[in-house]
């Protein structure tokens, strides 16, 4: 495996997403690098990119991680119990962008690199990744473009990767005890080396390329759009659901946290502001009651004809 490619790979996509979110923004995000010394229980480096308070953004952040330790954390084992205890190394670009406008919709991306390191054995190296989105206010031509772009990273790859994890997404994305998925979904793909090291990390490397076409057009389309008090009260409601599902499932966080990770940077991905409310629903035909009625459910959306 050449870590050092995958290492350069990925900060130089977190620096060409950063550079086209500025665009939009008007403003540079904070950059703070961190390193951990040596001979701890997880050791290695990092670069986060933040923006708080933004014209555009209320809250993003982008980071790149490169860790190693010296044991797998439970998250990382669940489906390989057979590495449990390893040392390890890990390398992402992991993304949560929350705009202002309640029109825009939040959006998540993560592609990743991870070894295990058995006593004795060859390194057991895989990715994963995807990107998924969150919408307050849906609109279907949003929905479409964004799964057409995730449809055309994969399809060099082979025409059953698409599909598949569009799949897996609707299936990841989704909080049990709500009964309801997060969003309209994307792609995900976890655990992935069947092609091979070159080739799996050609189709992570599509994967993160194709991020800022798949968002920037929506956000561009979106970020002028007037709202009022109304909308932002049901954007906050409804990032409750983003809080839920990044600290009960979310496999990145949970590895993170058990690991020993930057808190920090782990929990960047919370929005800054939100609203929980008892046992409410909105009223039936508004615009907040179309988001549960239309999108919130899994839907061929690379296939959506406008009527």
């Amino acid at each position: 495996m050449d870590v050092n490619a995958v290492r350069e790979y990925l900060l130089a996509l977190q620096s060409r997403i950063i550079g086209s979110l500025e665009a939009l923004e008007g403003q540079p995000f904070l950059t703070d690098a961190w390193a951990r010394e040596p001979g701890g229980k997880l050791e290695g480096d990092g670069l986060s990119r933040l923006l708080e308070d933004g014209r555009f953004l209320e809250r993003g952040g982008c980071n790149f991680s490169h860790v190693k330790g010296l044991a797998m954390p439970p998250s990382a084992t669940q489906h390989r119990p057979e590495l449990a205890g390893a040392p390890f190394e890990a390398m992402g670009v992991s993304l949560v962008m929350h705009p202002r406008n309640p029109y825009v919709p939040t959006v998540h991306m993560n592609v990743r690199m991870f070894a295990a390191l058995p006593a004795g054995r060859e390194p057991v190296v895989w990715f994963g990744g995807g990107m998924d989105l969150t919408p307050y206010y849906g609109f279907e031509e949003d929905a479409q473009h964004f799964h057409r772009a995730n449809h055309e990273a994969l399809a060099p790859f082979g025409d059953d990767m698409y599909p598949r994890f569009k799949t897996w997404c609707d299936d990841y994305f989704f909080l049990k005890h709500r009964n309801e998925p997060r969003g309209i979904g994307g792609i995900f793909f976890d655990d992935f080396s069947e092609l091979g090291f070159e080739r799996s990390f050609a189709m992570m490397q599509a994967v993160g390329d194709a991020f800022t076409a798949a968002y920037v057009p929506i956000a561009e389309r979106r970020m002028n759009m007037a709202y009022g008090e109304r909308e932002r009260d049901f954007q906050a409601y409804r990032r409750g659901r983003y809080v839920e599902f990044n600290l009960v499932f979310d496999r990145g966080t949970l590895f993170g946290l058990q690991s020993g990770g930057r808190t920090e940077s782990i929990l960047m991905s919370m929005p800054p502001i939100v609203k929980w409310r008892y046992a409410w629903a909105p009223e039936p035909g508004t615009p907040e009651a179309r988001l549960y009625s239309d999108f919130l459910r899994p839907r061929d959306w690379l296939n959506w004809a406008a009527a």
